[in-house]
């Protein structure tokens, strides 16, 4: 199959666009239920559609600006297209689109569930859960096919059976990377936006309704009711599509752009397996995704919900895992190299596997450890709800506590996971770990998406009046959802860790830095700024809430004291007016906290270079992380602390519920307190920073090449393409250090040599500089053999017969090169050192062009070099070069030069 497997890819991703449609349609051909129930869907799905239309109005002017800007950055730098404007724009496209499936079939199944909920639980899950996989399958689906088919093309723009290693497939990345930047782009502003709207309507429905009028949630008479059935759909549904769609993608671009990195000699693709591999898993983990939604069902309304959903977690993990072992034994060779400057790491294939199993582990741990935070009759809700008997402070109070708790357990699993991943396969595997989380997107996200349809569902039964059993089964399925939700939230901001990790990495190679030094002021200064920036965000999507909610509130409670009969049920409230404050306010905020997400790491870049650029990235990463945790965990807490009442709760020995002698009950109004402050936590601010961490760390991927080239980078942009090595380096280096990409030996020697030859560079032109994977660097003049050598060879121009490199310092006295020639010969010995597999060929002219071949020929031996890597001939007219080079004909009795005869 060779490297012809990319084209196999697409196929996986067309394969879950099937399946997609094909649950689409039997959602469809499910009962919508009465005339009633239908109005009131309607309502959801008009609101639905106009907050995206009037959201895709302001984005697509965006789309277009940033596009302009990026075709035009595009072509100041040597590693960028203007095509990736182009890369951009489908990403953009993609993102909106998968939300918008996701909120097209949630609005239809919606009232279905309702109706299915009428005869059975089983029913109820079993329609609202293809509703979530039709979403998973469409997210999954696209980001597999879009990515794929893009990377086919730019394969065959710029590298085209080049390297994989090269500086072509730098390119076909870096362009391919606009296509992450778009779909993240969307999805931060759509997970804002929603965020802010669902919540501006859920706050403002709940503070007037079940606070201050007492009527029950989701009542008809509240005029907000609609607006927060609308949120669900627009926040946590396209909004979770977008954001679910942008990670996954950017999860398989870092690896693929590490993968790069990754000398894969021997295997079956031309070297191309590292960049395939993380396609390949998440095309697979789409059709074991398929197969583990059958595992999702129940018989009867007493089976546990959230134990079906986790066998079909469960089941798509361990399938996915098990194939994992042998695409990765067929792909891969048995070892590999990765490379970047001087370090070098051998690589083990089953390491590699061993990787993507952690990265499953970490991911199921995460979910289940937030499950544990969020559940209710779980311990930490359970305190919540205790602490809701003494007041609304007191709630509050439990639930930020149970929030910052919750980060302690997150946190030590990821860092075992990222350390772990990094002990087997170095950076490639912290990437192919996060690849093999990711791999069960669908399945994830259809769990996810439930959640939102069910609550839906709930509300439709609530507002049509429909029997208590309906009411209750629809509780059961949004009280899983709640959990789920957050487990997807946990599962996300794990993801997002991993992801940023290894897109940092990929930064910090485009960027031609070899490492963040705190102790310079500025990068220590840039890491508190960033640390401070998910802070900032947090606030702005915060306070954005609180003030869509002032004027909500203000609006409900001018219907009920203007509208006659609506607290009775004869008058009928003003719904769209409700939906159109949220629509306003949610466009109108999610602006700011959108600039500072993308603007951040463009002035931190060209202000004080990648370096700094890189402290700003590490801040945002930590503090984000533990940010996110803290606020998608309180939040779910709190929600499900709320809807614990439901059944009833015993505090200090005496029974709970939401009233209590027809009037609202104390402990559950400071229960809905605790609540309305963790809304705008877990659905707005919470689940953003996920998006924020990664979006920052792309933008400073795209921008890498330009900030390398103003000269704020170790080396210039000219140096720095030489540090991007080819397979022959990467061999070379796997063989010269040990498995923990040790290079003291190497550097030892690569010392010993510069040392030797001090004297000789100080009294030469030595404008010309880099640095070989050894250690050892290589000085000489700009246009001497040094650097035509090495353009030469980090090119991968084919070896011919004419192309040949003048030796410009190297001199002759008869047959012997003089004292002057040495640091030359030094060069050229440690850069065959460096590319173990590079073969010359010596020429040299006059009449003792054979004996002056000769004796280079043995000063590179003499230093080490194989004697069957070089061949030496004189010049003349019974030699075999079929072109006499042009420096010859102006020096023919002191002229020498050499000929890459085998790369």
């Amino acid at each position: 199959m060779g490297s012809d497997l990319m084209y196999y890819v697409p196929a996986m991703g067309v394969l879950g666009l099937v399946v997609m449609i094909a649950k689409a349609m039997w959602v469809r051909k499910q009962d919508a239920g009465d005339q009633n129930m239908q109005e009131l869907a309607g309502y959801i799905a008009r609101g639905a559609s106009a907050f995206l239309r009037a959201e895709w109005k302001v984005l697509g002017i965006f789309a277009i600006i940033a596009a302009i800007l990026l075709a035009w950055s595009g072509t100041l730098v040597t590693h960028s297209d203007w095509v990736i404007a182009v890369a951009f724009l489908i990403g953009a496209f993609f993102s909106a689109f998968a939300g918008w499936i996701g909120m097209s079939i949630a609005t239809k199944a919606n009232v279905r569930t309702t109706q299915a909920a009428r005869t059975s639980l089983a029913k109820g899950l079993q329609v609202s859960f293809n509703g979530g996989t039709v979403m998973g399958l469409g997210v999954s689906g696209l980001a597999v096919l879009g990515l794929s088919l893009l990377f086919i093309v730019f394969y065959k723009m710029y590298v085209n059976g080049a390297s994989p290693n090269g500086e072509e497939m730098m390119t076909a990345l870096e362009v391919l990377a606009g296509f992450s930047l778009g779909a993240e782009s969307i999805a931060l502003f759509a997970r804002v936006g929603g965020g802010i709207y669902t919540k501006a309507a859920d706050v403002g429905a709940d503070l007037v309704g079940k606070v201050e009028a007492g009527i029950p949630e989701d009542d008809p008479r509240n005029p907000a009711t609609v607006a927060d059935n609308v949120g669900d759909n627009v926040g946590d549904v396209a909004g979770m599509g977008a954001d679910l769609f942008g990670s996954y993608v950017a999860t398989i671009l870092s690896t693929m752009v590490l993968g790069r990195e990754v000398v894969a000699s021997g295997d079956n693709f031309n070297g191309l397996s590292p960049i395939l591999l993380p396609m390949v898993i998440a095309g697979l983990g789409i059709i074991f995704s398929i197969i583990g939604t059958f595992f999702v069902r129940i018989n009867k309304d007493t089976d546990s919900v959230m134990a079906a959903l986790n066998r079909g977690n469960i089941g798509s993990i361990i399938l996915t895992a098990i194939a994992s072992y042998f695409v990765i034994d067929w792909m891969l060779p048995e070892t590999m190299t990765f490379h970047r400057g001087d370090v070098v790491r051998e690589i083990a294939r089953m390491n590699v596997f061993w990787s993507i199993i952690l990265g499953l582990v970490v991911g199921f741990l995460m979910s289940y450890i937030t499950e544990f935070y969020t559940a209710m009759g779980r311990r930490p809700v359970m305190s919540i709800v205790t602490k809701s008997g003494t007041g609304h402070a007191t709630n509050v109070i439990g639930g930020l506590a149970v929030g910052m708790q919750s980060t302690f357990l997150p946190i030590l699993v990821l860092a075992a996971g990222i350390y772990g991943a990094f002990e087997l396969a170095g950076l490639y595997g912290v990437a192919i770990a996060a690849a093999g989380m990711m791999a069960t997107t669908a399945m994830q996200l259809a769990i996810d998406a439930f959640g939102p349809i069910a609550d839906n569902a709930g509300g439709i039964a609530e507002m049509s009046g429909l029997p208590k059993e309906v009411r209750e089964r629809t509780d059961i399925l949004d009280a899983t959802g709640n959990t789920t939700a957050a487990t997807g939230k946990g599962f996300a901001i794990a993801s997002a860790a991993l992801t940023a990790l290894a897109l940092f990495a990929a930064y910090v190679g485009l960027a031609g830095i070899t490492a963040i030094d705190i102790y310079k002021a500025d990068v220590l200064a840039m890491l508190f700024v960033g640390g401070m920036i998910p802070f900032l965000f947090s606030s702005m999507a915060i306070s954005a809430v609180g003030k869509a909610a002032m004027d909500m509130v203000r609006e409900v409670r001018r219907q009920f004291r203007e509208i006659p009969g609506i607290m009775e049920g004869t008058g009928k409230p003003e719904y769209e007016k409700c939906v159109a404050i949220s629509t306003k306010a949610s466009i109108r905020e999610m602006i700011l906290p959108g600039a500072l997400a993308l603007l951040s790491p463009v002035i931190v870049g060209f202000a004080f270079g990648p370096e700094a650029l890189g402290g700003l990235l590490a801040g945002i990463t930590v503090s984000g992380v533990l940010m996110g945790i803290f606020q998608n965990n309180a939040g779910g807490a709190w929600d499900n602390a709320k809807k614990s009442f439901e059944k009833g709760v015993e505090i200090d020995g005496q029974m709970w519920y939401k009233h209590k002698a027809d009037k609202p009950s104390p402990p559950h109004q400071a229960a809905v307190t605790g609540d309305t402050v963790g809304d705008p936590f877990k659905d707005t601010s919470g689940p953003s920073m996920n998006i924020l961490i990664k979006l920052t760390s792309i933008v400073a991927l795209i921008i890498a090449p330009h900030i390398n080239e103003t000269g704020h980078a170790a080396f210039s942009a000219e140096e720095n393409a030489t540090t991007i090595m080819d397979s022959d380096a990467h061999d070379q280096a796997g063989h010269e250090m040990d498995a923990h990409g040790s290079t003291a030996a190497a550097t030892s020697d690569a010392s010993a040599a510069q040392r030797d030859s001090l004297e000789r560079l100080s009294t030469r032109a030595t404008d010309y500089s880099t640095k070989l994977i050894t250690g050892y660097e290589v000085k000489g003049a700009t246009g001497g053999m040094e650097n035509d050598l090495m353009t030469f060879i980090m090119r991968a121009v084919p070896a011919d017969k004419t192309t040949w490199i003048a030796f410009n310092e190297v001199k002759f006295n008869g047959a012997a090169m003089t004292p002057a020639s040495n640091a030359q010969v030094d060069n050229t010995a440690e850069i065959l050192k460096a590319y173990h597999t590079l073969k010359l060929e010596i020429g040299a002219s006059g009449a003792n062009g054979q004996a002056q071949a000769d004796a280079m020929r043995n000063a590179l031996i003499a230093k080490g070099i194989a004697a069957d890597r070089l061949v030496a001939r004189g010049y003349g007219a019974d030699a075999p070069f079929a072109t006499k080079p042009l420096y010859l004909d102006k020096a023919p009795t002191t002229g020498a030069a050499l000929r890459v005869s085998e790369r």
